[in-house]
């Protein structure tokens, strides 16, 4: 039988600081989708969600990518709350089922609304994002089965995976304006065209940078002072981009 490691109290202090921040910024993406996009999700006026006229196909899809994110960025938080998993573990079961099957369709959606209908950003963005929904369909499918077979360790490692790699959009936008507030100014990249070698890297660290550090956390949870460390530094990170993508991108835009 395999040992689960118990994580240090440093380390579970600064795992839970990590989430907390990260919750409190995905609460405010939720929100910000939800005022932002939810009428073109249901079929409204076009505008910053590109709804073409005449595109059916592609405005359902955009709707069931919409709906799907927003489905995404709320329900994740709640499934990783210990206390609501005991408490509700039925609710937590049907959740997992709604998340896994959201992010299904979101990255499914997501593939044509890259290749096909188009978006910002050059050739190598676009197979960062489809590389993303590829990971999300994949740790989907494994965080299943490993519920399935009650193999709980197992279902909550890739369920983790999942969460990280779901919401690698909201990581994007944290760390693009990370970004800008360092440098005060577009550094490694055209603001007009959105290309560049830093819009490059950020696309692909937006879920590979939070995967890495996961499987850091999973592998050092018994002896972890460095780590947690290593995870209050990513707390201040993520609630300095957190930050400026509320001052920078979702209030002017509501």
């Amino acid at each position: 039988m395999r040992t689960v490691a118990v994580p240090s109290p440093w380390l579970s202090r600064a795992a839970t600081l990590w989430f907390l921040v990260a919750a409190t910024g995905l609460a405010i993406f939720t929100a910000y989708i939800g005022l932002s996009y939810g009428r073109a999700a249901l079929g409204g006026a076009p505008g910053e969600a590109r709804w073409v006229l005449g595109d059916a196909l592609g405005n359902g899809l955009l709707s069931a990518h919409l709906v799907a994110g927003l489905l995404l960025s709320a329900l994740g938080v709640l499934q990783l709350v210990p206390a609501l998993r005991r408490a509700a573990p039925a609710w937590h079961r049907w959740g997992g089922r709604l998340f896994m099957v959201g992010a299904v369709i979101a990255s499914l959606s997501g593939f044509y609304l890259v290749w096909m209908r188009g978006t910002v950003g050059d050739a190598s963005m676009h197979v960062a994002m489809s590389l993303n929904g590829v990971l999300i369909v994949v740790f989907a499918w494994r965080a299943w089965q490993h519920a399935r077979a009650r193999q709980f360790d197992q279902h909550r490692r890739w369920a983790l995976r999942l969460f990280l790699a779901a919401n690698g959009v909201w990581f994007f936008r944290v760390g693009l304006m990370l970004w800008l507030l360092i440098w005060q100014q577009p550094v490694g990249f055209d603001p007009k065209t959105f290309t560049g070698p830093f819009v490059t890297a950020l696309s692909f660290g937006q879920f590979l940078l939070p995967l890495g550090v996961l499987e850091l956390y999973l592998r050092t949870r018994g002896r972890g002072r460095l780590m947690a460390l290593g995870l209050v530094l990513c707390s201040l990170a993520t609630a300095v981009g957190i930050f400026g993508a509320v001052m920078g991108l979702w209030l002017p835009q509501l």
